[in-house]
């Protein structure tokens, strides 16, 4: 599916495809950009209140960021995002958890200075394999409109 602006209802929810995370990932992705020893080996995250070896926060964004392109925002009209907010890591997230990635609509509306373009703000929830939320972070994305002519089709 195409997604365009008018394809995002309020209250909606669309569950994507998941993740599993590994230990070469996790090393990997914490050498290059979060180098925090809970990150680093099994050891340190051992001896820290984790109890092992967990994953960057970080690295759960990207892993999450990358299910969203490849499954909705890299087929549709997207025009990219003013920013993130209220980024939360509920739950570590470790060697083996498979996490999948829901997205809900929270609210659209047509932008009044380009009208052939509308914001959507959603909440993307992150579960690993035993249902537990691991992640949430507050989106908001510019969307393209399909037909920016009709008036009806971008009424939110």
């Amino acid at each position: 599916m195409t997604y365009a602006y008018e394809d995002f209802e309020p209250g909606s929810a669309v569950q994507l495809s998941a993740h599993t995370f590994t230990r070469e990932e996790i090393v990997g992705f914490a050498e290059r950009y979060d180098p925090q020893p809970f990150h680093l080996s099994g050891a340190a995250g051992e001896a820290s209140h984790f109890g092992g070896l967990v994953a960057s926060g970080w690295n759960t964004c990207s892993a999450m960021m990358g299910i969203l392109v490849r499954d909705m925002v890299g087929d549709s009209t997207s025009m990219g995002s003013p920013g993130l907010d209220n980024i939360r890591w509920i739950k570590p997230v470790r060697v083996g958890d498979t996490v999948r990635l829901t997205v809900r609509v929270l609210d659209k509306r047509v932008s009044k200075s380009k009208p052939d373009r509308g914001i959507v703000q959603t909440r993307w929830e992150a579960h690993n394999q035993n249902g537990e939320l691991v992640l949430t972070v507050d989106s908001a994305a510019l969307f393209g409109l399909r037909d920016p002519a009709d008036p009806d089709a971008s009424a939110s």
